[in-house]
């Protein structure tokens, strides 16, 4: 969970901590005072994108830090991968740099890393919900994100099957197109690839074989130079074959028979050092007749190796830098032109390939369908629910799955199921629709057809609390979920949040008192003026300072007795339904 978080330079919050704890944490001040700044400091930390126009005037940047207790295993994962520090107890510490030019920094336990690695972290730890989420919530697409994130396994399962199936078919179905598309182009390659290859099976090339001629043609063409450096080495070695020129081996060998006959023991102490270097010299000359021996000088032989390498320079000009770029371009060859076949019999099997690959992906959209329809069922029934106590007891929610069809057969993504065909999309073939029933007798109708701002609130928080059970997200922010609420519904939005937040953590920015008096801990953000700029700070509120804040909220009413009373009254009503919610809870897990 975010158990710290620190601001600074953000709009108009100077320096301000924020101590959060596990449950509900709400976060309320005037108009103005800089709530939204504390969302956007989570949003920051989150990977969201960094705007100079929110740094404070006057300071050279603006920095989150957040301090994250018992980080879970994705976050751990994360933290090992971009060698980031993590405390003994699992903390983990983000933070967010933003310059007053607009330049953004990232790091995370210590490390400078990429903005995208906090929003990673984001994805498992930290999930902000606020009135443009209420807009997303209008979207097929996110509607349907939704419904796969409440089903969990059920539908992540059946999606993967079919992701990888569909892969291959529309893989098969491509290459298909391709060769009877490009059958007149096809075999013209296929022409082209097999000249190539004749000609270099004729040339019959072996690995390595033109470094090798180079060797050889160098030594045939300086034969004699190499013969008369030898032969002179080797005289000098091991002396004149008449033997009036004594060689450096007879030298030494004489100097070791004068050391060994002067009887002298310091001078008989070199003989061992002589008799090595003899060994040496001896090995040397030796070596120098055997290579005398090899040489070859023979000039037919070296015409052979001239032909050859000009064989070779004809393949290399053409196909690769040298024999070994030739031979692999000649494999690569064989294997392009095995998938070049655009016979009828290669066509008809792997048109019989795509089809089967069709039904096995007809058979995983059925299956991935029915796991969603099962589960829209469920949380149809569980939105409903919460709606009721939202002050929406009429109110239903429906969640439809069906099928998008296709255009045409002939489409590249149309897929034949249940003898009809349909869009086999990335995400499957289903289109997933949430609508609303306000009140008994009206049509179900799309929810932006169908919710004002106020009930699109309530739905959205309803979904949230019944999707609590299936996210994994440890911390969830919500940004004036309860615009255009009011009275009861309020009442009910605030017990909402209350048991959302025995799952989760749970920090709300809110302007209802209704909301704030359930909160587990209270902060407040005030303004203070100084110098003609306006600056404001975060404070935790005690309880006689909650009644104060939550007078202050009904209507200004924190300098009377009779906005004091109604505050208390607010929060004992809140602490009652709070103690009444756990009690059936306990009674259901026995």
């Amino acid at each position: 969970m975010l158990a710290e978080m620190r601001i600074q330079g953000l709009g108009v919050i100077d320096d301000a901590t924020l101590e959060l704890d596990p449950g509900l944490t709400v976060l309320t001040g005037e108009t103005g005072a800089g709530k939204t700044m504390v969302v956007t400091g989570l949003s920051l930390l989150g990977g969201g994108r960094a705007e100079a126009s929110r740094v404070s005037e006057g300071k050279p940047r603006a920095v989150v830090e957040g301090r994250f207790e018992n980080a879970g295993t994705s976050a751990l994962a994360l933290a090992e991968e971009v060698a980031a520090d993590v405390d003994e107890d699992g903390t983990l510490i983000a933070v967010r740099t933003v310059s007053a030019d607009g330049r953004s920094r990232a790091h995370l336990g210590g490390r400078s890393v990429p903005v995208g690695v906090l929003g990673r972290l984001a994805e498992a730890t930290l999930a902000v919900h606020g009135q443009n989420d209420q807009l997303r919530l209008l979207r097929t697409a996110d509607q349907r994100a939704l419904l796969d994130r409440y089903a969990g396994d059920a539908v992540a399962k059946p999606l993967a099957a079919y992701r990888e199936t569909r892969g291959e078919w529309l893989k098969v179905g491509a290459e298909l197109v391709e060769r009877r598309d490009g059958a007149r182009r096809l075999a013209q390659e296929a022409d082209m690839l097999r000249l190539g290859l004749t000609e270099i099976e004729s040339v019959d090339p072996q690995p390595g074989e033109d470094r090798e001629l180079v060797e050889q043609g160098k030594r045939l063409a300086e034969a004699d130079d190499l013969r008369e450096a030898a032969g002179l080495a080797r005289a000098v070695l091991a002396g004149s074959d008449d033997g009036e020129s004594p060689g450096a081996v007879g030298l030494v060998g004489e100097a070791r028979n004068r050391l060994q006959a002067s009887g002298d023991p310091e001078l008989a102490v070199l003989d061992p050092r002589l008799g090595e270097a003899l060994a040496v010299l001896t090995d040397v000359a030796g070596e120098l007749g055997g290579y005398l021996d090899r040489l070859d000088s023979d000039p037919e032989r070296l015409a052979v190796v001239l032909s050859r390498q000009a064989e070779l320079k004809a393949l290399t000009r053409k196909y690769a830098a040298d024999t070994d770029g030739v031979l692999e371009w000649a494999a690569n060859a064989r294997e392009r032109l095995a998938g070049l076949d655009t016979s009828d019999e290669a066509l008809a099997a792997l048109a019989a390939r795509r089809d089967a690959l069709a039904t096995d992906l007809a058979g995983h959209a059925v299956a991935l369908s029915a796991a969603r329809a099962e589960a829209a069922g469920r949380l149809a029934t569980d939105t409903t629910a919460e709606l009721s106590g939202l002050a929406m007891k009429d109110a239903e929610l429906h969640v439809s799955v069906a099928p998008r069809a296709a255009s045409g057969p002939d489409a590249n993504d149309a897929l034949p199921v249940d003898g009809e065909y349909v869009v086999a999309g990335t995400e499957g073939v289903d289109e997933v629709e949430l609508r609303l029933v306000p009140h008994p007798g009206s049509q179900p109708q799309p929810l932006h057809k169908g919710a004002s701002g106020g009930e699109l609130s309530r739905v959205m928080l309803a979904l949230e609390v019944a999707l609590a059970g299936a996210d994994p997200v440890p911390t969830m922010v919500f940004d004036e979920v309860d615009a255009g609420v009011g009275g009861r519904a309020a009442v009910e939005i605030g017990r909402r949040l209350a048991r959302l937040a025995a799952r989760h953590q749970v920090i709300v920015v809110t302007h209802l008192p209704q909301v704030a008096a359930y909160a587990d801990r209270h902060l407040v953000v005030q303004k203070k003026r100084g110098e003609g700029v306006t600056r404001s700070s975060v404070r935790t509120l005690a309880d006689a300072d909650r009644i104060v804040e939550l007078a202050r909220m009904l209507a200004g009413l924190d300098d009377t007795d009779t906005g004091r009373a109604h505050a208390e009254e607010l929060l004992a009503a809140a602490r009652a339904h709070r103690e009444s919610d756990r009690r059936p809870t306990r009674r259901r897990r026995r």
